[in-house]
């Protein structure tokens, strides 16, 4: 008997358990739309820490449950947000836990490019209204970036494009970060990418870039998504080194171009913006030496003609010595009358000093000092002498000995002293040199450094570490 048959009887219409209704509208919902395609609004979206999103599909006048496993959820290209308008694919199922049937959803796509625009703009609302698109947080492009690091696919015409510019303009150190530009794995690829150049070691084995370039060629919106998702804009926003966005063409623009520090209109632009023409620096710097040149040139000169022109100025050295010579003159000729005063003046006072040292008055003072000293020597005893002389030649010896042995350490200091400048001076002299490999070139017993002495010489010798060579007459 079929469980939704009608029952002729009535009164006998056979018992269900709640569990057995439950199972049969299961069966009966599950095989008659086991496979549906639901466009609709995304209404509530619940993500709970189990992983499996929790969502409403809702239009003007109904609202579907839908709930995607957590399996299926991180595979998911689009990530369902309330207000978009989406196409979901599943099956509808029911949950007789709470007497509802709800969609099992295997895949989530915009429905259309303007779901994508839509979604695009509400993404960058919210970034801009958190500051990422500020012109004051982007930071400056580096002049000349030693190593240049490029987030592509290594397959392809953007990675040769950038390549052959570099190489034309000026040539770097390329380091290339293969990824996926288009398609579910675009997107962590990218910023995963981004992160891993800057956690780099700067000087390490394998050279931090001084510039990150995020390239793609041109595509349809949904070629480009990858580009637009969350977790690119906000590691390009949280890169320390400069970015510059070059995805698609120039008409074309994606999330990553408004927090990226510089957005180049193609990527052999990015290549252009990321290092100056080689041959442009070259003629810069030729033209600066040359007008630095002729900059010092005219210096000299002018401050040789003011020079010559001051000097005109100055009186001659001879008017300048003339009063001087005649004052010198002057002096000289005073200089022998005043001489003649000054001996006659000495020997006036030594007349007036010697006047009263007669040889009497001498020889009385002497007599009287003799007298002086033998009563002063009477006074000591011999033996007082002897030990007072014994203490003080034991103290000349102990002095002695000091000295002398101050004397040798000196000795012994500057001998050591005398020998380390010895060979401080054979390592420095010219001779050490030679046994190096050099040779001492004269000409005509002279010394030759140049080409031109060497050529005016009659006779030339060059002298080697083991002997000297004489060369010509």
């Amino acid at each position: 008997m079929d469980l939704f048959d009608d029952d002729p009887a009535g009164d006998n219409a056979p018992e269900f358990s709640v569990s057995e209704i439950s199972g049969a509208v299961k069966k009966a919902i599950e095989g008659g739309f086991s496979h549906v395609r639901v466009r609709g609004e995304v209404g509530r979206v619940s993500r709970p820490a189990s992983g499996h999103i929790y969502m409403d599909l809702k239009d003007e006048r109904s609202v579907l449950a839908g709930v995607i496993w957590k399996g299926r959820a991180a595979a998911l290209a689009t990530r369902p947000e309330e207000g978009m308008e989406v196409i979901a694919t599943g099956k509808l199922t029911t949950f007789p836990g709470q007497s509802k049937y709800q969609m099992v959803i295997e895949s989530v796509v915009p429905a259309g490019a303007g779901a994508l625009m839509a979604m695009l703009e509400k993404r960058k609302a919210q970034l801009a209204s958190e500051g990422l698109f500020a012109p004051e947080r982007k930071k400056e492009l580096p002049y000349l970036p030693e190593v240049i690091g490029v987030v592509t696919s290594p397959s392809g015409a953007v990675i040769r494009d950038i390549l052959h510019r570099l190489r034309d303009r000026f040539p770097r150190k390329v380091l290339i970060w293969p990824v996926a530009v288009q398609g579910q794995r675009c997107a962590p690829e990218v910023a995963n990418a981004i992160r891993g150049f800057n956690a780099m070691t700067a000087g390490g084995a394998l050279p931090r870039p001084d510039l990150i370039i995020v390239a793609r060629g041109g595509g349809s919106l949904e070629d480009l998504w990858g580009f637009n998702e969350e977790i690119v804009a906000r590691a390009a926003a949280a890169s320390d080194i400069p970015l510059i966005s070059a995805v698609g063409h120039e008409t074309d623009t994606t999330l990553i171009d408004f927090v990226s520090d510089m957005r180049a209109p193609t990527p052999t632009a990015a290549a252009e913006m990321a290092v100056p023409v080689r041959m442009e620096l070259m003629a810069w710097v030729d033209q600066q030496s040359a007008r630095l040149s002729q900059s010092l040139s005219n210096g000299l000169t002018q401050r040789g003609q003011r020079l010559r022109d001051l000097s005109r100025g100055f009186p001659s050295k001879d008017s300048l010595l003339e009063v001087p010579r005649q004052r010198f003159d002057t002096v000289a000729d005073r200089l022998p009358v005043a001489l003649r005063g000054a001996i006659a003046k000495k020997q006036l006072k030594i007349s007036d000093a010697s006047g009263p040292l007669r040889p009497s008055i001498l020889q009385t003072r002497i007599a009287r000092a003799k007298d002086k000293l033998d009563s002063a020597s009477r006074g000591l005893r011999t033996d007082v002498i002897a030990r007072d002389v014994v203490r003080k030649r034991e103290r000349l010896d102990a002095v002695m000995a000091r000295l002398s042995a101050r004397a040798q350490s000196d000795q012994t200091a500057r001998e050591a002293r005398l020998a380390s400048l010895d060979r401080l001076r054979e390592t420095l002299g010219y001779v050490e040199t030679l046994k190096r490999g050099y040779a001492v070139v004269r000409g005509d017993g002279a010394v030759v450094t140049a080409t031109a002495g060497a050529k005016a010489a009659t006779s030339i010798e060059i002298e080697f570490a083991d002997g000297r060579v004489t060369l010509g007459s």
